[in-house]
């Protein structure tokens, strides 16, 4: 990894005030120096200045391009080798041609998805869950995403999974010591250490693990779908919670034939939100196919807002609704509170006695901050944790913690059952080790090639 040298443009493609074209390895500056033309040549500029000059093309002498360029010398940059950055116009044609020219230097190649971020890992400068947290800053939907993002590489975690295989060592330390040695070995006090020791380290998980359902909240969303009939404001619902004119709202009862999906964030809670076609039985063939996908899409939501109309009795498919809706995630919303009552809400509460009822007039713009409330305490009962707190958000995370207390509650259990030690040693090793897979200590290849495949070129 350390013998060749990799650049890829590291900003989105596209008309912009600046793209940047990272460079990365041993030959970075020499061969970014081959192409620029300044006052001063580039590997005689100190670490961690600017150079203002002109890409150049060596064959033809041609300009292509005024840029800026930035030197890191490593280990003091972000793969901890070293590193240019090429800051030029924004612009598909001129970032295109830099890097091109800076491609053809000898030693260069492009970089692979992610490969920056990756060599950062390798090189010792972050571990696996930090590089794992870039891509989640990347993606962030909300303020609070990014901040358990941010926080995530900066390291929080891993210092207290990095604190958890700490005690685990020194655990099997001892272990080790009293099956090389048994002369010397107090059975009593082994039993109760390891008890101690795996008890400490299980409720450690346990304290991360409360935060999981919160975390992957945060990182990905809650797959939010709006039901209802035709004609009962689904669509002016998911305008006034975008907060644009997304869907398009008339009179006319099945308007939306398809699935319209968009992301907003309430109360710092980014939602995914599905607007779907009004389920009722129809001969339209379009609106079918609408209607079959609007069903589909309740089958996947996490959290369902179930629109009925303030001004209409139940109909026979809402009713059919309310039935396959019982025990799922549900907030009804009764929206048109602005005309008659016509709706029997007693019917609504015995069909769905768990769910939350809000009503709303998205026409007057009145209930939306009753609907924020309403999710943030379906989920977060009520609000969100202290901006210190640790969240877990990650799926891999999350099953290795999981399995990680699986193996301590194993090693718990065969002390009680008085299994020989060396026995008891295989599943706190196991604990060990799928704590270390959270970092990377014990990942195998396969997985850092398939977790840093997912990252953007550039990144």
């Amino acid at each position: 990894m350390t013998q060749d040298t990799i650049a890829a443009i590291a900003t989105a493609l596209g008309e912009g005030g600046i793209s940047v074209i990272r460079v990365s390895g041993p030959q970075a500056i020499e061969s970014v120096g081959g192409v620029l033309k300044s006052k001063q040549p580039l590997p005689e500029a100190a670490t961690h200045t600017v150079t203002y000059g002109h890409i150049v093309d060596p064959a033809s002498g041609e300009t292509i391009e005024e840029v800026l360029v930035t030197v890191m010398k490593g280990p003091r940059s972000f793969t901890a080798e070293d590193v240019v950055e090429i800051g030029a116009h924004g612009g598909l044609i001129a970032v295109r041609k830099v890097l091109e020219l800076v491609l053809r230097q000898p030693g260069v190649r492009v970089a692979e998805p992610g490969e920056f971020t990756k060599r950062a890992f390798l090189n010792g400068r972050i571990d696996l869950a930090q590089a794992e947290a870039v891509i989640d800053l990347i993606r962030s939907k909300s303020d609070r995403s990014y901040t358990v993002a941010l926080k995530q590489a900066e390291g929080t975690l891993s210092k207290r999974i990095h604190a958890l295989r700490h005690s685990l060592i020194e655990l099997l330390a001892h272990i080790e010591v009293n099956i090389d040695y048994p002369e010397h070995d107090v059975e009593e006090m082994t039993s109760r250490y390891i008890q101690e020791s795996c008890g400490a380290a299980l409720d450690s998980i346990r304290k991360l693990l409360q935060t999981a359902a919160e975390g992957k909240i945060l990182r990905e969303g809650i797959t939010t779908a709006i039901v209802g009939r035709p004609n009962v404001g689904k669509s002016s619902l998911l305008n006034a919670l975008v907060q644009e004119s997304k869907a398009i709202v008339t009179d006319i009862p099945g308007t939306t034939r398809d699935v319209i999906e968009e992301y907003v964030t309430l109360s710092g809670i980014p939602l995914r939100l599905l607007d779907t076609a009004g389920i009722r039985e129809t001969t339209d063939v379009v609106e079918r196919i609408g209607v079959e996908r609007s069903r589909s899409a309740v089958a996947e939501a996490e959290l369902l807002l179930l629109v009925l109309s303030h001004s209409e009795p139940l109909h026979e498919d809402e009713r059919e609704l309310l039935g396959k809706l019982r025990g799922r995630q549900v907030i009804v919303v009764v929206n048109k509170t602005d005309l008659p009552e016509r709706l029997d809400l007693s019917e609504v509460r015995d069909a769905l006695p768990e769910s939350r009822i809000v009503p709303m007039s998205v026409l007057q713009e009145q209930g939306l901050d009753d609907l924020e409330r309403a999710i943030r305490e379906l989920f977060f009962e009520g609000q969100l944790e202290s901006a210190d707190l640790t969240y877990v958000s990650n799926a891999r995370h999350i099953s290795l913690l999981h399995r990680a207390a699986d193996a301590l509650r194993d090693a718990v259990d065969a002390t009680d059952a008085g299994i020989p030690i060396d026995m008891v040693q295989l599943d706190v090793r196991a604990a060990w080790e799928l704590l270390g897979e959270i970092v990377g200590d014990t990942a195998a290849d396969s997985l850092i090639d398939q977790i840093f495949s997912q990252f953007c070129l550039g990144k």
